[in-house]
């Protein structure tokens, strides 16, 4: 396993933090009582080891480099503040454009829809206007396996609409990456030899 991670997980609420702290060295300003979300900041050292980390398995490589959770309180303020951001940018497409009403809310059959799409036109079956289908073997086969591990991980929790419609898209999708894939293995198989 190499040491470099493979992305990084930056915790926004840290960077509030310092820009608190930037602030609080400058000249002290009438205070406002702020409505959004506040950091707090534990004064804990935190200790390094030196001993060799035993081999990890990705989940727990990804769940050591997630910050801690929010708080309740945290996420309420968060989540508040984030739908009034969303109601005002709908109130701005609708003056932008009168006849759009409100959209609707985003629902389950919304992120399968999402999963389904992104995987067809990386498997080239949507190509863009005027070029040759661009396909992306691996980036669908991600999209796919993710699908699917939404599947595991909703068992049981999906109404009967929800599951038929969850198993429908997974088992098209997979027998259009099957067909493609021996479509690819086709073209890459060399020609028979030539009878003398």
């Amino acid at each position: 396993m190499t040491d470099k991670p493979k992305f990084e997980v930056i915790d926004r609420r840290k960077m509030k933090a310092e820009e608190e702290e930037l602030e609080s060295h400058r000249a002290p300003e009438p205070a406002e009582p702020s409505s959004g979300p506040r950091l707090v900041v534990s004064e804990e050292p935190v200790e390094k080891t030196t001993e060799p980390a035993a081999e990890l398995t990705p989940e727990q490589e990804f769940a050591g480099a997630l910050p801690p959770a929010p708080s309740a309180k945290e996420s309420s303020e968060q989540k508040a503040a984030y739908e009034a951001s969303a109601d005002r940018v709908e109130d701005l497409l609708r003056a932008q454009n009168p006849g759009l009403g409100k959209q609707p809310p985003v629902a389950f059959e919304h992120l399968v829809q999402q999963f389904y799409l992104s995987a067809m036109i990386q498997m080239g079956a949507v190509p863009q206007e005027g070029q040759r289908p661009r396909v992306d073997i691996v980036g669908a086969r991600n999209t796919i396996d993710m699908l699917a591990v939404l599947a595991e991980k909703t068992k049981g929790n999906l109404t009967s609409q929800e599951d038929r419609m969850l198993q429908s898209v997974l088992f098209e999708l997979r027998m259009a990456f099957l067909e493609l894939t021996s479509m690819i293995n086709m073209q890459s198989v060399p020609p028979p030899p030539a009878k003398p």
